[in-house]
């Protein structure tokens, strides 16, 4: 019809509505969002998790942690500790309680952006990368080679593009860089350039550490302002499983400390190598070694920002060697979750971590259980969660852009279903009875499209048919496309030019100029 009654046109038409459609939603009312509140599965009982908790309490009494640095020797016997004859500082109960009553139950990860900062706590899930990777897979020459510092910054900045991954740890060591203060502040200036999200880095040593925060405090304005507005955490493994420190990295913790940046506490003992082959004791072993270090942090200041990182992998018992995709790791990871929530603390796993090589049918369904049962476990920070294949050993730009679609599609589980009168819609179900019949026009229908439904962006809903005649692409190309687009036209500009000179003149920044 060319027109209505008196030369009057319909305002906006089929094409205006299909563009209010699809125009990005406020994230408040986005159908995922950062922080949605998990916790629905529980691999583990009320008795379970007091089992476990108890034993890691004993573990830290009787054996207690082997190497300890001076600083937790101090404040540990100042509070009702001692060290044996075999140097090995022993915790009493009331000691690691009383730090778990004082230690922080949510802080804020700000991001360089505020907008995009999270709340760690509570029942509240966010996903987000990870890793310490040596490889990067070329989708192009199906190949691997080593990675660099411009790949931290490449992958920085295409997480700074993907909504269903919420922060941005570094995913790969930068292999160009040979020594170690180099490694250290560049890999924090790539992470920190490439996106506004919250995002966190490693050290080798303290001084590192206070020169990367005078870094921060350049890019954020001056002296002090990082440790008003701490958007960087730090990934620090402290520890040789079973039990013993390793001193550099407390020792960076307790730089940490004194500059103000969250710390993700983090346990990594393989099931069956460096921890028990029984799940049960690998869980009571993580549990004991972070809370050494959430018990030395608190000791030294109360209420320190932490994360308690337990990472407790496994391994393939025929060949030792790591399985990141493994069924043992998703329920591991799910009930160290669930026992971090009940303590009261904030809860970080590691999920997402492929065995497979290439973004595959392995790596989707390795992936797809692992992150899905840390989810719904309530983790507050599944680290891993996008990017990794070859057990960690090797990062893919593809793999981060599929796995967002998976992210988006797990969230969505997470959230689960809202039940109420209009949900329910009783009325409009005898409405579509009694007039057409379906409910596709139906203002409930376009009015939860969005929010209600997630579509994914790389992954294909189409028919055999149009999906053959659009060239029949499969997700790793589709991925690829994407990924070259994005790295052609984004480059985040966070940083001005004349603080980036800055920087670059101050420290030894070998990244080429964004």
């Amino acid at each position: 019809m060319p027109a209505e009654s008196g030369g009057r046109r319909r305002s906006g038409g089929r094409a205006g509505r299909i563009a209010a459609r699809q125009a990005p939603l406020e994230v408040d009312v986005r159908p995922v969002r950062p922080g949605m509140p998990g916790g629905k599965y529980a691999p583990l009982s009320e008795a379970d998790m007091q089992q476990v908790y108890d034993t890691a309490l004993g573990l830290l009494e009787d054996i207690g942690m082997g190497s300890p640095i001076e600083e937790f020797v101090d404040v540990v016997t100042a509070a009702g500790g001692h060290v044996d004859e075999a140097e090995r500082l022993h915790y009493p109960r009331g000691v690691v309680e009383g730090a778990i009553a004082a230690a922080a139950k949510e802080w804020v990860w700000h991001g360089f952006d505020d907008d995009r900062s999270i709340t760690v706590g509570g029942d509240r899930v966010h996903f987000g990368t990870a890793g310490a990777a040596v490889l990067m897979y070329d989708h192009e020459t199906a190949v691997f080679r080593p990675s660099t510092a411009v790949d931290v910054y490449d992958c920085a900045r295409l997480v700074d593009t993907l909504d269903n991954i919420h922060f941005f740890v570094r995913t790969v060591v930068a292999r160009d860089l040979e020594d170690a203060r180099l490694l250290d502040l560049n890999t924090a200036y790539a992470a920190m350039a490439g996106t506004t999200k919250p995002i966190g880095s490693s050290w080798f040593e303290k001084e590192h550490v206070y020169e990367t925060v005078d870094m921060f405090d350049t890019a954020l304005g001056g002296p002090g302002e990082f440790r008003k507005r701490p958007f960087v955490a730090a990934n620090n493994t402290f520890v040789v499983p079973p039990l013993r420190f390793a001193e550099e990295s407390a020792r960076c913790m307790v730089a940490q400390v004194e500059r103000g940046m969250p710390i993700n506490l983090l346990s990594a003992g393989q099931a069956g190598a460096t921890s028990p082959a029984a799940l049960a004791g690998s869980l009571a072993q993580a549990l004991a070694e972070c809370l050494a270090a959430l018990t030395g942090v608190n000791l030294l200041s109360p209420g320190h920002p932490c994360v308690m990182g337990m990472w407790p992998f496994v391994s393939d018992l025929r060949t030792g060697a790591m399985s990141g995709g493994s069924g043992e790791e998703g329920v591991l990871n799910a009930a160290a979750a669930q026992l971090l929530n009940w303590i009261g603390l904030p809860s970080g796993v590691a999920a997402g971590m492929a065995d497979s090589k290439i973004p595959d049918n392995q790596a989707g369904y390795e992936k797809g259980v692992n992150v899905t049962l840390a989810g719904q476990a309530g983790a507050n920070l599944v680290y891993e969660s996008a990017g990794m294949l070859a057990s960690i050993l090797s990062c893919s730009l593809e793999a981060l852009v599929i796995d967002n679609d998976m992210l988006g599609s797990i969230n969505r589980t997470v959230r689960g279903i809202e039940v109420n009168e209009e949900t329910l819609s009783a009325r409009l179900i005898a409405e579509v009875i009694d007039g057409p019949g379906h409910f596709l026009g139906s203002p409930q229908t376009l009015e939860l499209m969005q929010r209600e439904y997630v579509y994914p962006e790389i992954g294909d809903r189409d028919t055999p048919d149009n999906w053959l005649d659009a060239g029949g692409k499969d997700a790793r190309d589709r991925a690829h496309e994407h990924v070259k687009r994005v790295l052609a036209e984004h480059r985040p500009g966070h940083i001005p030019g004349d603080v980036d000179a800055r920087i670059r003149a101050a420290f030894p920044i070998e990244l080429p100029p964004l």
